[in-house]
């Protein structure tokens, strides 16, 4: 697969869900470039990347929005296609939903973002991210844009994004444990700003509602999601930045209990700064 391939299969997907939805949506892309790293490659240097196509469903009613999340998952259902996780809760008022092609493995999500709470008016979106394919330019990559450079930038950008989940869980955290904390590492002669905390224990509605919180943010501020089975009652979610590069993992346990760590290389925030 090439990036021409993935990025048409993603688009056909996304009009196998809308293109029967009534109202009709007009489709408003979102986000930046399509083709960034391969997100399961947690130090990726451009030797994989993907796709990812983000609209949003516009020029409808917002009290719509749930309606056409809910198609977009009966038009996907219909063509075969699984679920990542369980399906949405419809009593929710903004409800997601988190699916893959089969058998190609394209993941794609439906959501609601929140526009007026207290009357119901969200606004639709729709996320399809290809899976990772060989990068074209990868054989010349620069060796300069992997310079390592003072951790501080790093450091304040991994602080921000682990505030910014904060925000969106809504939970309380727990007390700073065993390593937990802002810290640095290194991996393949690249320098990393790590920041680790959990939050205390949560009921299982607690959970998948905090969760469901963190998707939404991480999708609708750009984000390239990915979720991964767990032990937890809702998959794990790891995302990138596509800016900075940072990776962000929200690990859910059994017990209620969601880890999250970020961390951003410090060769990244230089390239992205130069």
């Amino acid at each position: 697969m090439d990036e021409q391939q993935a990025t048409q299969r993603a688009e056909e997907v996304i009009h196998e869900a809308v293109d029967e939805m009534s109202p009709q949506p007009v489709l408003k892309r979102t986000g930046l470039r399509p083709v960034g790293p391969c997100l399961a490659d947690e130090h990726s240097i451009g030797e994989r990347v993907q796709v990812r196509i983000t609209y949003q469903l516009t020029e409808v009613p917002g009290h719509v929005a749930k309606s056409l999340v809910r198609q977009a998952r009966d038009a996907w259902v219909n063509r075969g296609y699984d679920f990542q996780s369980a399906d949405a809760d419809w009593s929710d008022a903004f409800p997601a939903v988190h699916m893959r092609t089969v058998p190609d493995d394209f993941w794609m999500t439906a959501l609601t973002g929140v526009v007026d709470r207290a009357a119901g008016d969200g606004l639709a979106a729709i996320s399809v991210t290809s899976p990772c394919f060989a990068a074209e330019e990868a054989a010349s990559a620069d060796p300069a844009a992997l310079r390592t450079t003072a951790d501080t930038q790093a450091e304040r950008s991994t602080l921000e994004h682990s505030s910014r989940l904060y925000d969106a869980l809504r939970v309380p955290a727990s007390p700073t444990g065993r390593d937990e904390g802002i810290g640095t590492y290194r991996n393949s002669g690249d320098t990393y700003a790590h920041h680790a905390w959990s939050t205390l224990p949560l009921t299982e509605e607690e959970l998948v509602r905090a969760m469901t919180r963190a998707q939404v943010f991480l999708q609708t501020t750009g984000w390239v999601v990915r979720h991964v089975p767990s032990r937890g009652v809702t998959p794990a979610i790891i995302a990138r930045h596509p800016e900075d590069g940072c990776v962000a993992r929200l690990f859910p346990s059994a017990a209620g209990i969601v880890r999250i760590a970020v961390a951003t290389s410090s060769a990244a925030e230089d390239s992205a700064s130069a």
